[in-house]
């Protein structure tokens, strides 16, 4: 039996549904057969999005998913999980987490993004991925110690583990407190995924609360 979590929409632009009208668990998001571990353990929702540089579709999200993001109260735990379904998303995984070690996340995540999609920069060599990371302050031989280190093809192994365990098919999706997958399709469309893992995050707090 369907399960339906009510949610006053007025307000939030999800064009696809209707003011007041209930989200319905397989129609407008679905429940992961093997939740995860959401790494979180101070209390608060996690929200995470598995997404990948190359993905158009991805990069179309950034500015809505971020400017949700920063509406979120402190309850709420962003993160991003980089897709690993080989070639290059394998090697922008590598990317992401070198960049996180090397503290020049923050700084770097939109402009990789923009040099994929608007400067055509594929950036899925290790001597591409090198040049660019020495633009914010590190060394090419930095960048290639950090791509190559032990810890971060640990993390890029620990995504794939997460990934194969939420049986994640394409990306952007986005799963609140590791149970609840949101996709463009479930959505109806990209603009609409951030409002929806919100109205998750409010059914999370009522479960918690009951």
């Amino acid at each position: 039996m369907l399960k339906t979590l009510m949610v006053a929409l007025a307000g939030l632009g999800l064009s696809s549904l209707v003011s007041a009208a209930p989200l319905v668990e397989g129609e407008h998001y679905t429940v992961l057969e093997n939740p995860v571990e959401t790494r979180v353990e101070d209390g608060r929702v996690a929200v995470t999005e598995a997404f990948w540089y190359g993905c158009p579709h991805c990069y179309d999200l950034e500015d809505t998913l971020n400017a949700w993001v920063a509406e979120q109260p402190e309850d709420v735990a962003f993160q991003r999980m980089p897709a690993t379904m080989g070639g290059s998303w394998n090697t922008h995984a590598f990317a992401y987490y070198a960049a996180e070690q090397l503290g020049i996340l923050d700084e770097l995540h939109a402009d990789f993004f923009h040099a994929i999609h608007e400067e055509g920069r594929r950036l899925t060599s290790e001597d591409d991925i090198a040049a660019f990371f020495s633009e914010y302050g590190v060394s090419e031989e930095e960048a290639r110690e950090a791509l190559a280190s032990f810890g971060v093809k640990s993390q890029v192994n620990q995504a794939h583990a997460r990934m194969r365990q939420m049986q994640l098919m394409g990306v952007p999706a986005l799963i609140v407190d590791g149970r609840y997958l949101v996709s463009p399709s479930t959505a109806g469309s990209l603009g609409n995924m951030p409002q929806i893992a919100g109205a998750l995050v409010d059914k999370v707090r009522e479960e918690r609360a009951d």
